[in-house]
This record gives structure tokens, C-alpha cells and sequence, in this order.
């Protein structure tokens, strides 16, 4: 034991005491040295538990990380409607050109189907996707099914023979509206029980027609409702809307329904209109009172606050030739100023009516067939009959622009009026009287210019119809014809914008729901076609030939047609509209 001056067991503190004495500084140099590393000491110990806890933190995020996003992949599936989820489907189309109806620009990929909706949109092989059929769509395009805002459907539905709507299935089209031009059923309810009975073989839309009801209150004749009457059309209206009309439809250019007043149309149409329903109108006139009958639409939309589609806009002889623009500019302003307003179009420069409904004046009509008959022989009216029916056929072209598409007699079909006027040895007129006399005659009028059907139809606004009547190759060929004469041939549109106007334009137009694009959850209403072949057959001469090109037309999820041939199933539905106000949107 050392032995310190200041005695035993003092050894540490003497010392300290000797050291600080003698060297103060030399002390408290060895006193920070000593607070130094202790200090780096703790800094390396602190360091190490850093580096040691993020080392953790990141194994266990590797480790937990695949097992979170599994069980939120399993999350997301379980939250999904159980016919989204991607398990086996009933039908997968692969590497096809989908062009969706949204007007967006078409691109590769593959749909999956299971049972009447579509359930999948994208790459199936990455998906590890199955189907029960697969079909190829490499080199074709795939498409919404095509909807048809105006045809004369209701008795092809109604018949045992022609409920499969073949015509309308190999042009693409999966969806049609009828019930046009004022002319419907009485009883929509009754008519659409029958379809759901009896199968049909494309979905099919019913419009309450003004024609129908007006004449089932007022008879055929040009007189004015009283209040009483009034309220009688309107309470038809609303029952139809309830039993699932989607709309009012008028046909003003007709007899009796051009007798009617426009207050009494914004009258009904109010009805239809509070029940979430549109209006679709064959105006009043499409030739010299084309502007006149777009303005009354509009007003009709404006008063009625209800959607207005004008069907079949056209530029109807010569005297209007090139006022397209000025038919557009109305419309577009309506449109500005909140107005709901669209109309439809076929590609044709021939449109298609009945004879008597394209050259009788109306007052001649008044009171039905049996009284037109006797003002044809009235020696006191006919001169004044002959001069007004001229007027008319000079406003359609002349008697060479009229083709008889039907009549009671078959030698006049395919036949002009000036060859059937040389034929019996009369004036074209009364030579078209002996035709009317006969029953109904079918005429198709050349009375239209190319120009015009090119200008409505770069508007987004006037979508795809067929306005389909016999002897016409429309009701054949409509669809297919605009996709090959104006997208491929002529350029005049692109693919998607045919398509868009085609399908989901038409379908917000008439506020049909879930149909008309590609697009997971909506109805299956799928086409698949080949853009080399796909084209209309039908003609003049030889209105009934089926279109081709369409290699699968699928409706509700079943295929209807098969690489190229209809396969035999009813697959389409009768759609019925909600009765509910429907919030209006301007397009």
C-alpha cells in the first residue's frame, strides 16, 4: 500500500488533492479527455442501436410487405361485386381492336363475359383468366352492339316469322327503338309481356306514340281536344310511361298528327317528361319547312324541359339543298342555351314513306282513308287535289326521284313514276292516284344531297339510325354501309367516332342504361367484326340482302351470331323505363 503524507486510507483523495495543488491544469485536461470518450463511446453505442433498429425495420417490411398487399389485393376482391371478380367466365374474346363507344381511341385488348354482363376489360393472360369459349379477335375489331334510335320494329317483334330480327342482328345491331313517328302500341305493357313471352331476338325499346293516342281520343279527323279530351291524351301518356315507355314520340308530319296544335305536344310531352322520358319527333316538315320544324322541336324541348331528338334529319328536295349548316347552327344553339337537343341520321340520299304520305296535301286526308277517296273522285276537288299534289312532287325531285318500293299491285315495285305514268298513259300525279286508290303504296324518293348527309354526319350530335321500312335497303344495310363507304372508303369519319355515334351516344340520348359501351358491369352487348369485309349488301333493286362482315354479334352475354351466321337464340330483352324523374345533363 502506498503511503501518503496525509496518513493511510487516503490515498485516492490526498492524491487527488496533491495533483489538483500542485497541477490545476494538467487535471482538467485529463477530466475533459475522460468526458470525450466517454461521450464517443455513447455515440458508437447509439449508433449501433440505430443501425440495428432500421436493419429490423426493413426485414420486417420485406416479410410483412407481400402478406399486406395480399390481404389488401384480398380486401379490394372481396369489396367487388362477386360477377367482377376474375374467377372462370363464360366467354373470353382475346387480342382484339377494342373500340369502346367512348369516342377514345381504339387499342388491343381482351373482354371477359359472364352471364349477361361484361366482367373483365384488359390483359386476360396476366390475369391468368379461363373461359368456358374462347374466341380469336386477332385482325378484327370489337365494338358495343350498335343501338337503333328509330326503326318499324313493332310488327317484325310481334311476329312469330320475324321476332329474331335478323336483318338488324347482322348489321350489329343489338338494340333497337321503335314505336316512331307517333304510330306505337295503345298498351305498351301488353306488347312488352308479349316479347318477354314469346323471345325476341334483339333488346328492344317502345315510345308512346302521339299518333296512337291522339287518334284513339280524336279519331282520324282535324279537329282541336277540348280540356277533357286534353287530359285523356295526357293520362294515356303517363300510362305508358309507367308501364315502360322511355319516351314520346310524334309523327307531325303525318295526318292526323299534323292537325294538332304545338301547345297541345308540349302539353303531353310535359307528362312524359316528368316521368324521365325524351322526346322523338318526325317534324313537320324536313323540305321547305325544314327550319321551321328544327325551331318548333326546340321550343317543344324548352316548354316541355324534356330531351328532343329529331329522327332521320335530313335536307328533303331541292328547294333545301345546302341549308345543313343552318339546320346545324339552330341545333348547336339549343344546345348552348341548355336545350337537350340531338338528332339521328341513315346514309342514304333516298328516303322512303308511303305515296300517298309524300304527295296527298293534308286536308285532302282528313277523316281517314274513306273520305281521301272520295275527294280523289270529287270533280269540285280535284283540280285543286292534282295542282297541290304536283307541288309536292316538284318538291321531291320529280316523278323520276320516285321509286315504288310496294304496292298492292307487284308489276309497279322497282318501278319509277314517270315509267309507270308512261306505262298507263297519265300524268305522273294522276297515275300516282291510281297507285293510292289501289292500298298503300311504298315509295323511296331520291330528293336528298350527298353534301348535306356528309355535313350531318361529322356532328356529334346526329348519331345512327335506319329509320328501317320495306323495299328500302336501309332496314338491311344502315350500319354497315356508314362504316364502309364513310370510314373506310371516304374517310369522312374515323372508326371510333362512327362507332361512339353508333352506340353510346345514342344510348345517353334515350337514357338507356348500361348499354352501349365496352365496360365492366355493363350488359353484354358485344359485336366483333372484320374491318376488310364488313359492308352492306342490299340495294335499290334488291332491298333484303343481309349485310355481312359481322363475324359475332353477342346480345346479353349469349352469342346471337357466329362467325357470321345467326345462330337461332332469342337472346334480346324488352327493355322498360323506369318511371322516375332522371336528372338532364347537356351534352
Amino acid at each position: 500500500m502506498f503511503l501518503s503524507p496525509f496518513g493511510e486510507g487516503t490515498e485516492g483523495k490526498g492524491f487527488r488533492a496533491c495533483r489538483q495543488t500542485l497541477s490545476p491544469s494538467l487535471s482538467q485536461r485529463a477530466t475533459e479527455k475522460n468526458k470525450r470518450v466517454v461521450h464517443k463511446r455513447r455515440q458508437y453505442r447509439g449508433g449501433y442501436q440505430f443501425a440495428g433498429l432500421v436493419g429490423l425495420a426493413i426485414l420486417a417490411l420485406l416479410l410483412i410487405y407481400p402478406v399486406s398487399r395480399s390481404l389488401l389485393t384480398l380486401a379490394d376482391e372481396l369489396s367487388r361485386p362477386v360477377d367482377a371478380l376474375p374467377a372462370h367466365l363464360d366467354l373470353l374474346i382475346l387480342h382484339g381492336k377494342l373500340v369502346d363507344g367512348s369516342g377514345k381511341k381504339a387499342h388491343n385488348t381482351d373482354i371477359g363475359i359472364r352471364g349477361d354482363r361484361i366482367t373483365f376489360v384488359g390483359d386476360a393472360r396476366k390475369s391468368n383468366l379461363s373461359a368456358t369459349r374462347t374466341i380469336d379477335a386477332t385482325g378484327l375489331v370489337v365494338a358495343p352492339g350498335f343501338i337503333d334510335p328509330h326503326t318499324h320494329t313493332l310488327s317484325d317483334l310481334s311476329d312469330e316469322k320475324r321476332k329474331a330480327n335478323e336483318p338488324y342482328l347482322l348489321q350489329g345491331v343489338t338494340t333497337v327503338i321503335t314505336g316512331n313517328d307517333g304510330e306505337s302500341a295503345l298498351n305498351i305493357g301488353e306488347t312488352l309481356r308479349k316479347w318477354d313471352a314469346q323471345g325476341i331476338g334483339t333488346n328492344a325499346i317502345l315510345l308512346a306514340g302521339f299518333g296512337t293516342i291522339r287518334g284513339r281520343v280524336l279519331g282520324p279527323g282535324d279537329a282541336q281536344p277540348n280540356a277533357t279530351q286534353l287530359e285523356e291524351m295526357k293520362a294515356l301518356v303517363a300510362r305508358a310511361m309507367d308501364e315502360g315507355a322511355f319516351g314520346l314520340s310524334t309523327g307531325l308530319y303525318y295526318a292526323p298528327q299534323s292537325y294538332s296544335k304545338t301547345e297541345d305536344v308540349i302539353e303531353l310531352s310535359k307528362v312524359a317528361a316528368a316521368k324521365g322520358g325524351i322526346y322523338d319527333t318526325h317534324m313537320r316538315s324536313e323540305s321547305a319547312g325544314l327550319l321551321e320544324g328544327i325551331s318548333e322541336t326546340i321550343r317543344i324541348g324548352r316548354e316541355a324541359k324534356i330531351p328532343v331528338h329529331i329522327s332521320h334529319i335530313k335536307a328533303l328536295g331541292p328547294e333545301v339543298w345546302h341549308r345543313s349548316d343552318q339546320a346545324i347552327k339552330l341545333i348547336k344553339q339549343a344546345r348552348s342555351a341548355g336545350i337537350e337537343a340531338s338528332a339521328c341520321q341513315y346514309p342514304y340520299t333516298a328516303s322512303g314513306t308511303s305515296l300517298q304520305a309524300a304527295l296527298v296535301p293534308r286536308w285532302a286526308e282528313v277523316g281517314g282513308r274513306r273520305d281521301l277517296l272520295q275527294r280523289i273522285d270529287d270533280p269540285h276537288l280535284r283540280s285543286r287535289l292534282i295542282k297541290e299534289m304536283e307541288d309536292n312532287l316538284k318538291g321531291r325531285g320529280g316523278a323520276e326521284s320516285l321509286l315504288i318500293a310496294d304496292s298492292p299491285n307487284r308489276e309497279f315495285v322497282g318501278k319509277r313514276l314517270d315509267a309507270i305514268a308512261k306505262q298507263l298513259n297519265k300524268s305522273p300525279v294522276e297515275a300516282a292516284l291510281e297507285l293510292i286508290k289501289l292500298g298503300r303504296s311504298g315509295a323511296i324518293s331520291f330528293n336528298m344531297n350527298e353534301s348535306d348527309v356528309r355535313r350531318f354526319m361529322k356532328e356529334k350530335f346526329v348519331t345512327t339510325c335506319s329509320d328501317g321500312s320495306s323495299g328500302h335497303p336501309r332496314k338491311y344495310g344502315t350500319f354497315p354501309k356508314k362504316l364502309r363507304e364513310y370510314v373506310y372508303h371516304k374517310k369522312l369519319i374515323s372508326l371510333e367516332f362512327a362507332v361512339r355515334n353508333s352506340s353510346a351516344a345514342t344510348a345517353g340520348n334515350l337514357r338507356i342504361p348500361e348499354r352501349g359501351l365496352i365496360r365492366e358491369g355493363y350488359f353484354a352487348d358485344v359485336i366483333v367484326f372484320d374491318p376488310a369485309t364488313v359492308s352492306d349488301r342490299s340495294t335499290y333493286e334488291q332491298p333484303e340482302l343481309l349485310a355481312v362482315g359481322m363475324k359475332y354479334v353477342i346480345v346479353n352475354g349469349k352469342v346471337a351470331v357466329d362467325n357470321g351466321a345467326y345462330t337461332g337464340l332469342l337472346a334480346g330483352r324488352a327493355l322498360r323505363k323506369e318511371s322516375q324523374r332522371v336528372e338532364r345533363n347537356s351534352r
